[in-house]
């Protein structure tokens, strides 16, 4: 729950910062995504991607709990 939380959120934050990369980079001062469809598919992109990043770091921690709680003889 606390991923997919995270990610819808970290994925508008990916856009705001991705847009002003582009506006600096283009010396432009406005943004058109050509419609809602774009706009859809790259907070897509961004959630999917932010959402694995979370897994593999939930997948990491458990795995290094599961370390240091097995007890070696």
């Amino acid at each position: 729950m606390h991923r997919t939380f995270f990610s819808f959120v970290g994925s508008f934050f990916l856009i705001y910062i991705e847009s002003y990369i582009v506006l600096l980079v283009t010396n432009c001062t406005t943004i058109d995504f050509g419609g809602i469809e774009t706009f859809i598919n790259i907070w897509a992109m961004n959630f999917f991607l932010l959402f694995s990043i979370c897994t593999d770091i939930e997948m990491y921690l458990k795995e290094k709990a599961d370390k240091n709680n097995t007890y070696s003889h």
